[in-house]
């Protein structure tokens, strides 16, 4: 099997619009969650989000373009041109462009313009909607439209599964290199919620924080939604190395598992199997991990039962451990939230700071672990995982190693 890198990165999230933005909020501890401004939000209960401010499509795309891009679409290929940019590739050669493709993981796709045409039909009462409705709000619109835009003719798709989808996306990116079906793939995930109706949705499961985002805090009450994207390239190492490309990290490992339990509920041992399986897919002891990226939702459930977890899988160990929830700063991406996670562990590696869990302000007994409460941390690791625990019971972790 083959060795896959990673060699380019972009993002853009409620913290900062590219990737150096992001990383500086991550070692400043800055939170991105804030009052929500769209639309009747004041029908809302739950009125606070990791929102991207000030963005300006017109800055980005023409008006064709737009016409054609939900927002959710916008940000992922924002993303992806940081990404490409920095790999220094080209897929217009076609001898690359049919060993390349695009993995892209989104929970709803355009949810934005789901949003816009209910009111269109139901509100003011029009009987037609755009032609490109459909195109605009499918799923697989972004994977699609950055494969359209760079000229990447290789394996491209869509997942969707919740909270895990962009892990999803990028394990499966990573089989695909390492098995050979690739040469370079542009992976992670794009999601953009923030609307009245994605926000209505999620007020019913009464899983929502009106103050704050606290994971691991004895104090916390429910989770945040944010929006973004982060995008990365996937390449095979001889491939990198060859062109002599900056490779920022190397990928390793990547398991996925079912609870086949609780739809909403989460599972301990769900969890701990997907963490063992990405050590054992990279052939790594639990005692090589130094830091954890959790999915820390910031809900009492998920926190507790993805501590226990943690304490299952590596014993001891689990007292030597970093582990955080970037999520108290960018807030819950949804599907793309694994994506925008992805950067504390390169960060991690390739910089040694530790991304802290901002809001954190009573220890809780059920969550016994080093959580890096409020404060960016200089550490040295060489391997890190990145927790993503979804709804449905669907578990992916991801496993990388210093470069």
């Amino acid at each position: 099997m083959r060795r896959v890198v990673i060699t380019g990165a972009g993002t853009i999230n409620a913290l900062a619009q590219d990737v150096p933005g992001t990383l500086a909020a991550f070692r400043e501890g800055r939170c991105g969650i804030g009052p929500l401004e769209f639309r009747d939000v004041d029908r809302l209960s739950i009125r606070i989000g990791a929102q991207v401010r000030g963005w300006d499509p017109e800055a980005h795309f023409n008006r064709q373009e737009i016409a054609l891009y939900d927002r959710f679409t916008q940000f992922a290929l924002h993303a992806a041109r940081e990404a490409v940019a920095q790999s220094g590739l080209s897929f217009r050669d076609d001898r690359l462009a049919y060993r390349a493709g695009v993995v892209m993981g989104t929970a709803a796709g355009g949810m934005t313009t789901w949003d816009e045409n209910y009111r269109t039909v139901f509100e003011e009462g029009k009987n037609r909607v755009h032609p490109f409705v459909v195109p605009k709000l499918m799923n697989n619109a972004a994977a699609s439209h950055i494969s359209m835009t760079f000229g990447m003719m290789g394996p491209s798709f869509s997942v969707s599964t919740a909270c895990a989808s962009s892990n999803h996306a990028m394990g499966l990116a990573f089989h695909i290199v390492r098995a050979g079906a690739a040469d370079a793939m542009l992976t992670g995930g794009s999601e953009a919620m923030l609307c009245f109706g994605g926000i209505k949705a999620w007020e019913g499961l009464r899983v929502m924080s009106r103050d704050g985002c606290r994971p691991f805090s004895a104090d916390r009450n429910g989770m945040v939604q944010g929006e973004g994207a982060a995008v990365f390239v996937f390449e095979e190492y001889e491939h990198a190395r060859a062109r002599g490309a900056e490779i920022l990290a190397e990928v390793v490992g990547f398991a996925m598992t079912s609870d086949a339990g609780d739809i909403v509920m989460p599972s301990k041992q769900g969890a701990a199997r997907a963490m063992a399986g990405a050590l054992r897919d990279a052939g790594l002891p639990r005692d090589a991990v130094g830091y954890i990226n959790a999915h820390g939702t910031g809900t009492t459930a998920n926190d507790k039962t993805e501590s226990a977890a943690v304490a299952e899988v590596f014993g001891q160990h689990a007292d030597a451990l970093m582990i955080s929830s970037t999520k108290s700063m960018h807030g819950h991406l949804i599907g793309g939230t694994g994506a925008v996670e992805l950067l504390a562990c390169i960060m991690a590696l390739r910089d040694g700071v530790i991304a802290p869990t901002v809001g954190y302000r009573e220890a809780d007994p059920e969550c016994a672990l080093d959580v890096v409460p409020n404060e960016a941390r200089e550490a040295e690791v060489d391997v890190v995982l990145s927790n993503a625990f979804a709804f449905g019971g669907l578990n992916a972790v991801l496993a990388l190693r210093r470069a």
